[in-house]
């Protein structure tokens, strides 16, 4: 009967047993672990440093005013964000295909299963994807920063601070940024998901043997355990960065703490 069925395979998920996949004759999970590490060899750094650039770059363009720093970022992150990830991967194609050969343009089919690979040769075919998914994650987080630095500027407190003659940029240290944070930290854990969403169609125009390519893949051949398994790992991690994302506002912020306790 199809409820006996559906507990059946929800037991199997929960051990980690996916089937198996008749396109690459190996078990669904092998697949997507060997698969899984070289996609997160490629969104972690982005992630980390997107979530860096945006956090300072709005800082610095959300001070009161039309700084030199705001006239310049703004309409530049603005049209990075408007192109998608992957027009923006096509774009760098067409750029460093003039530009020699130190870059290369795509491949990581060197990665097969049992080959060794060099950390070198790894950072060389990772520049151009990683490029792509920094600009395109730092362009809407700068967004999110910028907006929020802005808005906790016209906040009683800090007009207070700044009348008291305090500096600006220790008002931004000590009131702005504190505040700011976990809107900004929330926004991090939804993007984290858009990120991933790039990072797969990224993956198939750059040809790295990730998550992406490999859903690319079992589309084409009709591969259903393995679509199901990169679908279930994709839920988790966006759910993981939300709890991930909670519980780091929870800590910065004792307001959320407060209520979390409050029966």
């Amino acid at each position: 009967p199809i409820h006996q069925r559906f507990l059946l395979s929800m037991a199997q998920m929960v051990r980690f047993r996916l089937g198996w996949s008749h396109h690459y004759g190996r078990p669904v999970a092998e697949v997507l672990l060997y698969r899984l590490k070289w996609t997160l060899a490629l969104l972690c750094p982005a992630l980390c440093l997107s979530t860096f650039l945006g956090l300072l770059l709005g800082c610095l363009s959300g001070r009161p005013g039309r700084n030199f720093a705001d006239r310049i970022m703004t309409p530049l992150f603005l049209t990075i964000y408007a192109v998608p990830a992957y027009c923006l991967a096509f774009l760098l194609l067409l750029v460093f295909a003039h530009l020699g050969d130190f870059i290369p343009l795509g491949g990581m089919r060197e990665t097969a299963y049992g080959t060794g690979v060099s950390l070198w040769d790894v950072w060389r075919h990772m520049v151009l994807p990683q490029t792509v998914l920094v600009l395109h994650a730092t362009a809407y987080l700068y967004m999110i920063m910028r907006s929020t630095v802005r808005q906790t500027f016209r906040k009683d407190y800090v007009i207070t601070a700044l009348s008291k003659g305090l500096k600006p940029k220790r008002v931004l240290l000590r009131h702005v940024l504190l505040n700011a944070l976990p809107p900004y930290v929330a926004a991090v854990a939804v993007n984290f998901g858009f990120i991933a969403g790039g990072a797969l169609l990224v993956e198939v125009v750059f040809s790295w043997q990730g998550m992406g390519s490999l859903m690319y893949e079992a589309v084409l051949s009709r591969d259903y355990p393995i679509l199901s398994g990169c679908f279930l790992i994709l839920s988790l991690s966006v759910v993981f960065a939300n709890v991930m994302a909670d519980i780091f506002c929870a800590f910065i912020d004792p307001r959320i703490r407060d209520d979390v306790a409050a029966p």
